[in-house]
């Protein structure tokens, strides 16, 4: 899937000194990117989705005790 981005100029000029440097091309690096930044995203704006349930008492939440005694692990 074709997708495009506006860049900030001084990152523009980042990435294509990156590229030039090292001989791959601006897409290599934006793939990258996007691949290995993806998941730190996911965890961040999916953690804060779910922080807003929680606030407001849409989601349930359980204690460490909760969550030994659901799952057997009482001593």
């Amino acid at each position: 899937m074709a997708t495009s981005i506006r860049l900030d100029p001084a990152v523009e000029k980042r990435l294509d000194y990156l590229a030039s440097s090292t001989g791959r091309t601006k897409a290599y690096y934006l793939r990258e990117l996007v691949e290995n930044g993806l998941a730190d995203l996911e965890d961040y704006y999916l953690a804060a989705s779910a922080m807003e349930r929680v606030k407001k008492g849409e989601e349930a939440i359980f204690d460490a005790d909760q969550v030994r005694k659901e799952l057997g692990l009482e001593h």
